[in-house]
């Protein structure tokens, strides 16, 4: 029997739960596709090259994955869209049971039959949103959980709570490891507090960033590692300063320098979630 080609995708603008997106191709690399809400660019995934990471801060992400013990891993992925980072970790280390919750369910069929998403190994996709997803995970089932999840432009305050973080410490394993995807501005004010949230939980936390956004100069991605036993921070430092992305690794008193005694966030707070400008996205 011959084998069955896959589908090219179309680009178009295509109706899912929470609104619309835009399916764009990449118009420098064949392969490579953009999904964008709202002007927003929300997933890159290149369909011949899963190991290709066009967005920076998802490579800050691969980059602590890589430093990660050998071998097959179990993740949690809260917030999915194309699935750029459970494709990376298939193909980086084969074998890994993966678990994403999405909860735009015509999203996720739009990813199955445009991008391939059947063809990733070993992973499953729950129809959930990320606390709800979360509630139902076994304890110390995962040795990743990786929390990339936007409504837009913005995290969904309710993932960024001491309540959720002690959930996910939960579902981690004694050596599992969190990664947090932000995105803060001018005083980076949500920042510091998501890590002083983070840090109620986890003995062991750093801060990935480009110095700009480091410094509020732009609004921009931040992405927080942590730990209950350990993180490779030697391995973090020296891969943040000589990838292309130029990053800085925080960690330690430069890190409780950072967080300056912020609050931590708790489930009914009022908070005002930092909203990019709007010349971020052109």
């Amino acid at each position: 029997m011959a084998r069955r080609e896959p589908q090219e995708p179309m680009p178009g603008r295509y109706p899912v739960t929470f609104g619309e997106v835009d399916l764009l191709r990449d118009l420098d690399r064949p392969s490579g596709w953009v999904i964008s809400k709202d002007g927003v660019p929300q997933s890159y995934v290149d369909l011949d090259d899963p190991t290709y990471l066009d967005f920076e801060y998802v490579r800050l992400m691969a980059d602590v994955i890589d430093l990660l013990d050998g071998g097959p891993l179990d993740v949690a992925h809260i917030g999915g869209c194309a699935c750029t980072l459970p494709r990376y970790v298939a193909a980086t280390r084969p074998g890994s049971r993966q678990i994403v919750a999405e909860p735009d369910g015509a999203l996720v069929q739009l990813v199955r039959d445009q991008l391939r998403l059947k063809s990733v190994p070993r992973l499953k996709v729950r129809i959930l949103d990320g606390r709800a997803a979360t509630a139902g995970l076994h304890d110390a089932s995962a040795d990743l959980l990786v929390l990339d999840a936007f409504s837009g432009a913005t995290m969904p305050l309710d993932l960024a709570t001491r309540e959720y973080m002690g959930d996910v410490a939960r579902v981690l394993r004694p050596a599992g490891t969190l990664l947090v995807n932000i995105a803060d501005g001018k005083g980076l004010v949500f920042a510091r507090r998501v890590l002083a949230t983070v840090g109620t939980t986890f003995r062991h936390v750093a801060l990935l960033a480009e110095p700009g956004v480091l410094r509020g100069r732009r609004f921009g991605n931040l992405i927080v590692a942590a730990s209950r036993t350990g993180l490779p921070l030697d391995g973090m430092v020296r891969t943040a300063a000589g990838g292309l992305t130029q990053a800085r690794c925080v960690h330690g008193d430069d890190l409780s320098k950072f967080v300056a005694g912020a609050p931590p966030l708790n489930d009914g707070d009022p908070v005002v979630i930092p909203v990019p400008p709007p010349a971020v996205f052109g």
